[in-house]
């Protein structure tokens, strides 16, 4: 990758690594499911008028758009909403590397080497690491409802694999039709109309205005931009050489909630966030790893860049 490429890679990193402080914002003004439902919406209604659906089998498309959109944001939102702080919350959500690692083997028969089994391990050591430092000092839940975010990203890829879509791009967008309509019913169904509606009736207000800020830095830097510009890079270069950029993702995160919020990481945690990193980039740059063939719908042969934190690729 040329220098400038490698500058867009780390921009990138960067735009999502402050995009949890962004939803911490909007966490603080809306209420988190029906949150995630606002977030797609924004996203769906242009994609619908202005983006042509991509050419992928429709049960690859919605379940991109479950496991990516609608299980990882729900539990994210859901966990920090319980108290995950964010920059731990950037952390943890990397362990849908490992999660697609092991699930890629096991449902579609993916080889994994002896450095993505190791990294695994290390990962998932790490993530034992900080979930007991989280479950002494601030209780389990959380942490585990971010993990559970973490596995429905996995999910997410295996389907975004398996769609195997010639403009990336357009799957990404379109997968955001997906969630809003689930994530209302949801939100009305556990949260209720009248915090949807004091949320929406109290926008002018400080937190309704942060809220709306975080929103849009949400919708437009982190998604747009951000994967815009991901998915740009992953066409034009081996995904070896740029997935290991969104290890600083974490980095960024953690030092930004230190920065705006004052959340400082215990000595645990950071031992356990080298642990996480160190795994996810063993298990990611591994050279030489062969995947058994996987179905190919009936629709015929698609190529595409493996998403970032796919299975052999290294990735709001």
């Amino acid at each position: 990758m040329p220098p400038r490429h490698q500058l867009l890679a780390v921009l990138v990193a960067c735009t999502w690594g402050l995009n949890f402080l962004a939803i911490d914002a909007s966490l603080g003004h809306f209420p988190p499911f029906f949150l995630v439902a606002l977030r797609f919406a924004v996203i769906a209604v242009p994609t619908v008028l202005l983006v042509p659906r991509p050419q992928v089998p429709v049960r690859w498309l919605v379940g991109y758009g479950l496991g990516f959109g609608t299980l990882q944001f729900l539990f994210l939102y859901w966990g920090m909403e319980a108290g995950m702080p964010p920059g731990t919350a950037s952390l943890v959500l990397q362990a849908s590397a490992p999660f697609t690692l092991v699930l890629g083997a096991a449902l579609l028969g993916e080889r994994v080497g002896p450095r993505g089994v190791l990294g695994v391990v290390l990962a998932g050591a790490g993530l034992a690491v900080v979930g007991w430092h989280r479950a002494e000092a601030a209780g389990l839940l959380p942490f585990l409802l971010v993990l559970a975010g973490a596995l429905g990203w996995a999910i997410g890829n295996l389907c975004s694999r398996l769609a195997r879509a010639p403009q990336p791009l357009h799957l990404t967008l379109w997968m955001s039709v997906v969630p809003p309509v689930p994530m209302l019913v949801l939100a009305l169904a556990v949260e209720g109309p009248q915090p949807i509606a004091t949320s929406l009736t109290t926008l002018a207000s400080p937190s309704g205005v942060l809220a709306l800020a975080g929103l849009a830095y949400t919708v437009l830097v982190g998604t747009v931009v951000g994967s815009g510009l991901w998915t740009w890079l992953m066409a034009r270069h081996p995904a070896s050489q740029v997935a290991p950029f969104s290890m600083l993702v974490p980095v960024v995160g953690m030092s930004g909630a230190w920065v705006v919020l004052g959340e400082q990481a215990a000595p645990l945690e950071l031992a356990g966030a080298t642990l996480v990193v160190g795994g996810v980039l063993l298990a990611t740059l591994r050279r030489g790893v062969r995947a058994a063939p996987v179905p190919v719908p009936m629709s015929g042969p698609m190529s595409g860049p493996v998403p970032a934190g796919a299975l052999g690729s290294g990735r709001d």
